[in-house]
């Protein structure tokens, strides 16, 4: 059978084909049974237009190469977002099975030109998928950066949620945010499969010379494990710090949802700017271990938190502990000299800085954290000082 005869034949029973491939496709395929009708119609059109396609390439193979990547053309948008590439493989090998079962007995050179066009149809399937991908990762990376950039400015709306969710975010429960330096060469998939082995979620923002990463324990469906006990988030900092660059790395506080992530950025990004100020500042360092450098560069959160875990319950639990805690610290942290200046003992003081440490957690007896109380204990005096000003009554002049 010459060509034209061969093209002749093959236009009439083209129908036929696409007939028994949808069939086979019903009754080889679950996936496709399970479809609604207007997806296995839109699945139909282009198993129709691959045969159709081939007709033509077959006639000229020269004079058309671009009409195997036509064939998805064809295909709504949508059919994309719920038909994998492995199914779309799927349905190329049915059609093609298809095809040559009826072309059997036509000749090797019909054979041989469905086994390449085959081919030049998969490898187009192929492109198309991976088009769709690199315009999805883009996608992800520009809306990743607005979520970061949104949590570290503090102006979440009503529609972070969404975004967060179109992210896949898998995180529960509590948030931190660590910032560091961006390394020259950043590897952003080996963060995320460090990541993926700390069993949490990530969110990297990159800014420049500063690399923001917001962090949240992931629990993905299905893969729960209730009896694994959970890493804190200095370990969770601990093991992502070899991703930063040089410099200092800063945890901030945990806080209960990636909604309020926006409080740890503020911590994080306001000790990330004076930890150089402390020389011997561990990597990675919590910002609530850098208060005092950052009350005195002008932080409002630092001074207000400094003020209400350390100055206020002291404060509110005796008048004597904030004394001795003077005392201590204003004689050098020397026991002797501070049970002389209150006329205790000394095993008295002993017992006064262990309360203090029992009732807000921070031990005065060394150096770095005498400085945290010393620099709350200013602060808290400055601001009762203010507040009773503001209380003191106004007296009429004389007359």
């Amino acid at each position: 059978m010459d060509k034209a005869a061969t093209l002749t034949w093959l236009r009439r029973i083209s129908g036929d084909i696409a007939s028994v491939t949808i069939k086979r496709l019903e009754d080889t395929l679950p996936w496709y049974a399970d479809m609604p009708p207007a997806r296995r119609s839109a699945v139909g059109l282009v198993a129709q237009a691959g045969i159709t396609s081939f007709i033509q390439w077959y006639e000229d193979p020269t004079s058309t190469p671009w009409i195997a990547a036509d064939i998805f053309a064809a295909a709504p948008r949508e059919l994309l977002r719920s038909v994998s590439l492995q199914q779309t493989l799927q349905l190329i090998r049915v059609t093609v099975e298809v095809t040559e079962e009826r072309v059997a007995g036509r000749g090797e050179d019909l054979r041989e030109a469905i086994l390449l066009y085959s081919r030049d149809v998969a490898f187009a399937a192929a492109d198309v998928y991976a088009r769709a991908a690199e315009a999805r990762g883009l996608w992800d990376a520009r809306l990743e950066a607005l979520v970061v950039d949104s949590i570290l400015t503090g102006e979440a709306d009503e529609e972070l949620p969404s975004r967060i969710a179109a992210l896949g975010w898998h995180g529960h429960g509590e948030v931190a945010v660590l910032v560091g330096t961006t390394p020259p060469q950043f590897d952003v998939d080996l963060v995320r499969r460090t990541a993926r082995k700390l069993a949490v979620d990530v969110l990297i923002g990159v800014q420049g010379s500063r690399l923001v990463l917001v962090i949240g324990r992931a629990r993905v469906p299905g893969q729960e494990n209730e009896d694994e006990e959970e890493l804190g988030f200095d370990e969770i900092a601990a093991r992502l710090e070899p991703s930063f660059g040089p410099g200092y790395v800063v945890l901030g506080p945990a806080v209960a949802a990636l909604v309020d992530a926006s409080q740890s950025a503020r911590a994080a990004l306001a000790g990330f700017a004076v930890a150089r100020a402390w020389r011997s500042a561990p990597r990675p360092v919590e910002a609530d271990d850098l208060l005092p450098e950052r009350a005195l560069a002008g932080d409002p959160l630092a001074k207000q938190t400094l003020i209400e875990r350390i100055y206020r319950p002291l404060q509110a639990h005796s008048t004597d502990l904030v004394t001795t805690l003077w005392s201590y610290l204003d004689n050098g942290r020397s026991l002797e000299a501070t049970a002389r200046e209150l006329f205790v003992h000394p095993n008295t003081v002993r017992y006064r800085l262990k309360r203090v440490s029992e009732v807000i957690g921070w031990d005065a007896t060394g150096p770095r954290e005498a400085l945290i109380l010393q620099t709350a204990l200013i602060l808290g005096s400055i601001g009762a000082a203010d507040q009773g000003r503001r209380r003191a009554p106004l007296r009429r002049p004389s007359r």
